[in-house]
């Protein structure tokens, strides 16, 4: 771009004869001194190169772009956009949460954080020139920012024995990012939830079954996971069996409770954790004969095994383990004033029955609050005690041995 150049030439002209005709002589052009140094002046400007015109600002032919997901932690890239002359400007960059400048986020890459969540992210970028001016431009925003998934590198594991009695604990397992929590739950056999925390306490049921824990993992910014241990073993008893013994079931009397539930609940008491399979004994049902028969029988006629059996309680003669009917339907008053429910009854009286055969006397309760062992008289009285349906420690020691 030319500019219009005007030179005034009346200083040029003034004494001279425009006519042609100057007052002062000069060479055979005919020209004046004064004359000829304005047009010498004006040629020189003539030929001299044009002037180049003030330049603008930083011009841009295509907005910047932000490179990426919009996702939790996940590395965003700008690009600078195109621009005139490109080469020789400067740029910097500022990102911006949901058009607001985000502090400290000057770099051409940004990697989202918690404050991110939801928002929409762009960035500015600014160019200048080697003059000192500047322009900016900003590219469209991101999708809201989502959370990242959390992965489970390492399944979590259970440690421990798995023996009832015992306390297993579960790993947190390895996550792609640090959780800021885990929480778990226990499970046993098919699903069934057992509890809940980093620790369980191998309960009853868990005999016999295998255990698993499942952990869920929380971290800052990540979707909440999931992740699943391996099954342990299959649970097993305190002790390994160190004594089998054999028995039939049998009725006396006119009995009108149902046998067949009668022998299926007394083998699970056998069969229980806490019962006299915690000492090491093992109890089979046979057909007939064994080692000792467990009765059921008519209260009228407890009698007929003992003059010392009692209509109203069960009791022990010989091979025979007796219970009353009455007190396997209805339990005792004392246990029913305190609360206690009827299958703990019937565990108590087969394990209270059952000791007398294994060789324990009637025992008195130790202090005042403290579980009744199972060879106290709990259907008469409690002497301080609180009802308990299985054998107490000192009691299993003595059967084991």
């Amino acid at each position: 771009m030319r500019r219009r150049l005007e030179v005034p030439l009346d200083g040029c002209l003034r004494g001279h004869d425009r006519r042609g005709r100057g007052q002062a002589r000069g060479p055979a052009l005919g020209l004046s001194g004064p004359l000829l140094a304005c047009l010498l002046l004006v040629g020189g400007l003539l030929l001299a190169p044009p002037v180049a015109a003030a330049e603008g600002r930083p011009e841009a032919t295509a907005a910047p772009q932000v490179e990426g997901e919009a996702v939790y932690g996940q590395r965003l890239v700008a690009t600078r956009g195109s621009w005139v002359d490109g080469a020789d400007l400067a740029f910097t960059f500022q990102w911006l949460r949901g058009g607001a400048p985000i502090a400290g986020a000057t770099g051409k890459a940004y990697r989202p954080t918690t404050d991110d969540l939801g928002r929409r992210l762009s960035v500015r970028v600014t160019a200048t020139d080697t003059a000192g001016e500047s322009t900016s431009r900003t590219s469209a925003r991101t999708a809201g920012v989502r959370r990242a998934p959390l992965a489970s590198r390492r399944a979590p594991r259970v440690l421990g024995t798995a023996r009832y009695g015992h306390v297993l604990r579960a790993t947190p397992g390895r996550w792609s990012s640090e959780p800021g929590r885990v929480r778990w739950t226990w499970y046993r056999g098919h699903g069934v939830e057992v509890g809940t925390g980093r620790r369980h306490r191998v309960e009853p049921g868990d005999v016999g079954r295998r255990l698993y824990v499942r952990a869920v993992a929380t971290a800052a910014g990540h979707v909440p996971a999931a992740a699943r241990s391996e099954r342990t073993a299959i649970v097993r008893h305190r002790v390994d069996v160190s004594r089998s013994v054999t028995y039939h079931v049998t009725t006396h009397g006119h009995v009108t409770a149902s046998v067949r539930r009668f022998a299926r609940l007394a083998q699970q008491t056998y069969d229980d954790p806490r019962g006299w399979r915690a000492a090491g004994v093992h109890f089979r049902r046979v057909a007939s004969g064994g080692d000792f028969t467990l009765v059921l029988a008519e209260a009228s006629t407890m009698t007929d095994f003992s003059s010392e059996c009692s209509v109203h309680w069960s009791c022990r003669v010989g091979r025979y383990v007796v219970i009353n009917q009455r007190r396997w339907r209805h339990a005792s008053p004392s246990w029913n004033k305190a609360g206690g429910t009827l299958r703990d009854y019937r565990n108590m009286v087969v394990d209270h029955e059952t000791g007398h055969w294994l060789g324990l006397g009637h025992a008195s309760c130790p202090g005042a609050g403290e579980p009744a062992p199972v060879m106290m008289q709990q259907s008469k009285d409690l002497g301080g005690c609180t009802f308990n349906p299985w054998p107490v420690a000192s009691e299993l020691a003595t059967v084991a041995g």
